[in-house]
């Protein structure tokens, strides 16, 4: 026997589309990627001949056509859902992650708890991190890891999404604030940096259109943590990525002794193959991910506007 019925996940990312109005809300409602879902509706409307759904710059809306057919199998599936036990496991809920480990522990972790709020069956796992990481492992299904250079390209196979870390600011100890009132006064004191990025001090005086001549380096550090205690034990000043220093700031620990960060055009990026892209597991992670940087950025705008 031919079936002719749709496949599951197409009738749910229509029926998905039509009760949120949108595709991207139909997509955070589903797990998966906006594409993932434009490509299932797309599928279905050729698969039946007929297009289910208007778009316009206003919205998403349901043809007549699309509301006699969301009629018949919104109820069929509300009833697939239901006879699925309420013990049955959750198939995939467990995602492998590689984190480069500063950002994970100094900003990932802290938000964790959200994300098993909002998702109680989520499980992370979170596997080796490899400084030189082909990303071809298949103990890991996505990374979060830096891009080493503002024009470095990802492997073809791997689908990159920026999430944080591009900026990066100065930073120093309560006692020395008063002292910087302008970017020349940063230079009279001892300057740290990462090992890895010896650069960023060059690159953010440029910015300023100070002589990166005039820059004395006085002790590197291989990770952006140790380059954080040493501003915190006041060894001397440093420029690092502001995501990574949200504790100490609202400790009081440290400070933003100039509002003069710049971008790297570097930063953090989930990075995910390709073949994997519309895992429901990893559509959600990048959701969460993104959502709470723009969580993050509106009440840092809000104190700043107070």
């Amino acid at each position: 026997m031919r079936f002719r019925s749709p496949s599951l996940p197409e009738l749910h990312a229509f029926v998905a589309v039509v009760e949120t109005g949108g595709f991207s809300k139909a997509a955070l409602r589903l797990c998966v990627t906006q594409g993932a879902v434009s490509r299932s509706v797309l599928r279905l409307e050729a698969r039946l001949g007929m297009a289910l759904l208007e778009r316009a710059a206003s919205g998403v809306t349901a043809t007549e056509a699309g509301k006699n057919y969301y009629t018949q199998v919104q109820p069929a599936l509300s009833a697939l859902e239901s006879a699925v036990p309420a013990a049955a496991p959750a198939n995939g809920s467990v995602l492998r992650v590689s984190a480069i480990p500063t950002l994970s522990m100094r900003w990932l972790v802290p938000r964790l708890p959200s994300l098993y709020e909002e998702h109680p069956g989520v499980q992370l796992l979170f596997q080796p991190y490899w400084k030189s990481d082909d990303m071809l492992r298949d103990d890991v299904d996505c990374w979060l890891i830096a891009r080493t250079s503002a024009k470095n390209r990802w492997p073809r196979h791997i689908r990159a999404t920026y999430i944080i870390g591009r900026e990066i600011v100065p930073i120093c100890h309560p006692s020395v604030a008063s002292r910087i009132r302008a970017c020349e006064d940063v230079l009279r004191f001892p300057l740290l940096y990462h090992s890895g990025y010896p650069g960023n001090w060059a690159l953010w005086c440029a910015s300023q259109g100070m002589d990166a001549r005039r820059i004395k380096l006085v002790a590197g550090f291989d990770l952006a943590a140790g380059l954080v205690e040493g501003v915190v034990a006041n060894m001397g000043i440093a420029v690092v990525q502001r995501c990574l220093v949200e504790r100490e700031l609202q400790e009081g620990k440290i400070v933003m002794p100039l509002a003069a960060g710049i971008s790297t055009g570097r930063g953090y990026y989930l990075c995910v193959p390709r073949a994997q892209e519309d895992s429901p597991m990893t559509g959600l992670f990048r959701s969460w991910l993104l959502s709470q940087v723009a969580v993050a950025g509106s009440a840092r705008r809000g104190r700043n506007s107070q």
